[in-house]
């Protein structure tokens, strides 16, 4: 079973780091470090920069939640807090700060932030703003399938922590993050504006300089990428990071190619209400994709539903009460009965292993509460799995939906995204270390050589789960509900599923 395993996330793996199927986004060239260049001298680079734009040591082109979890990042440590940013997003909201009222409806798009990206929330003093306002904590877990066969259940005292994850509200996140680079002296510029051209100057004078200098340093230089905004200003940057999303226009003009596919399904998202609180997170698998039932405080709770592009659009053109009566169908009987204790008869078959047996292994099967009121609009987006063939090049870096999107069957994204910026802000601080330009290509390597494998082993196991939950097969449904009883049942086995999802462990397979 376990090679089986292995053979399928290994060719998954190959598949992501392998272009199989490249999109048409990206700019023409062999070389992911094309990007565009303007060779040029010394004199006519400090002469345009004297004319039209502003220097900057780091430009972040996109302040959504990835790329504000930098720029706190490199406000909050020593050797970074010096540098001069640009942050470049159209969102008004960094212009006038977002303010968040408990008593206000959630907004139905929220983020499962695991045990590792709260850590790192805390180390840059974010977490404290997100504990102002709502949130979830979560110790359970319950997984299981249509067809009644098996489920597994997951709890943090199995692993000896307080929790699993948190649930909170994206526009919170967001918050968080804000507050706490605002609440620096760290040297900013927002730009609210798109990009929309992206150049590299060049010359052939030394790429070494200090990081942390004035401009006069830099314009000797005369490596900087160049950037015009749709508002006809342009600056410049020695390091330009794309957290614009996964139609990042960065990495289109950079010539970053990418590969993925597209998945046959949608996702609805919305936040429901209940009569009691939900203090579990609970997600079943159904013949066309995933329902995801995920606790947000206050009794309410948010749905993730995967399902084929028509049963979405009908989901969300259906009036309310129809449709608060098709998730507690989806979450309850619907397709299929509630699973027995196991398929394998309390699992016996692991009764080797009942000396190290974990508390969550004892509880039985229970039915999640149900919805009674719908609390926000619906919303319907397509799902695709797409990663670029690198995330570094000259001046440039990815990170986060720019770099790689999954599905959000485990609602890993965001917290790949969050590790993306923090280990990237310290690549940078090790370069200002050194005395290394932070733009040049061969620092910027060693921020993708940690990230890149690590997200490729997660893509993999998230794509794998995706392709063996869409089939409704006999036999490959025994053989389903068997992992279910074994992640249920082997202690070894659950603790390191617990682990790796909460970001705090490989998989030993890939260890």
């Amino acid at each position: 079973m376990n090679r089986t395993i292995a053979r399928r996330l290994a060719a998954n793996a190959y598949a992501l780091r392998i272009p199989r199927k490249a999109f048409s986004s990206q700019a023409p060239g062999n070389d992911v470090s094309s990007v565009p260049t303007c060779p040029s001298h010394e004199h006519e680079v400090t002469q345009s920069l004297k004319n039209d734009g502003q220097l900057y040591d780091v430009a972040i082109v996109g302040g959504g939640m990835v790329g504000m979890a930098l720029a706190c990042s490199l406000a909050r440590m020593p050797l970074t807090k010096q540098l001069n940013v640009a942050i470049i997003d159209s969102n008004p909201a960094l212009q006038n700060k977002l303010i968040i009222k408990k008593e206000d409806p959630p907004d139905p798009r929220v983020s499962t932030v695991t045990p590792a990206t709260i850590s790192l929330f805390k180390d840059v003093g974010a977490w404290e703003y997100v504990l102002q306002n709502r949130h979830a904590f979560f110790d359970k877990m319950q997984v299981w399938d249509y067809t009644g066969l098996g489920y597994t259940r997951y709890e943090a005292r199995d692993i000896n922590k307080e929790a699993l994850g948190c649930v909170v509200e994206n526009k919170v996140l967001h918050y968080a993050l804000l507050s706490c680079m605002q609440n620096t002296e760290f040297q900013k510029t927002i730009y609210s504006s798109r990009l929309t051209s992206m150049a590299v100057h060049r010359s052939s004078s030394s790429t070494r300089a200090d990081s942390s200098s004035s401009t006069t340093t830099l314009h000797n230089q005369g490596n900087l990428a160049k950037l015009d905004l749709s508002d006809g200003s342009s600056l410049y940057a020695k390091l330009v990071v794309g957290s614009d999303g996964g139609k990042s226009r960065v990495r289109e003009l950079a010539g970053f190619k990418i590969t993925g596919w597209n998945y046959p399904q949608n996702a609805i998202i919305c936040t429901v209400e209940h009569t009691v609180e939900n203090q579990c997170a609970w997600q079943r698998f159904l013949p066309a994709g995933p329902i995801a039932l995920l606790p947000i405080g206050d009794k309410f709770s948010n749905i993730v539903w995967t399902m084929s592009p028509k049963e979405a659009s009908d989901c969300n053109s259906m009036k309310e009460d129809d449709f608060i009566k098709a998730v507690n169908h989806a979450l309850d009987y619907g397709y299929g009965p509630h699973p027995k204790s196991s398929l394998l008869g309390n699992g016996d078959l692991f009764s080797w292993l009942r000396a190290d047996a974990t508390s969550s292994a004892k509880e039985s099967f229970e039915v999640p509460p149900k919805v009674v009121k719908l609390a926000s609009a619906r919303m319907v987006f397509p799902l695709s799995l797409k990663h670029a063939n690198d995330y570094a090049s000259k001046r440039v870096a990815l990170i986060g939906d720019a770099a790689h999107t999954v599905h959000p069957l485990a609602g890993q994204g965001v917290n790949m995204g969050f590790e993306d910026a923090f280990a990237l802000s310290k690549v940078i601080a090790e370069g200002i270390a050194v005395g290394t330009d932070i733009g040049e290509v061969s620092l910027l390597k060693k921020y993708e050589a940690e990230r890149k494998p690590a997200n490729i082993m997660m893509m993999a196991v998230l794509d794998g789960f995706q392709k063996a939950y869409s089939v409704d097969f006999g036999p490959l449904n025994v053989l389903r509900a068997a992992a279910f009883n074994g992640a249920h049942y082997i202690s070894p086995l659950k603790r390191s599923i617990i682990s790796y999802a909460s970001g705090e462990q490989k998989l030993p397979l890939f260890s």
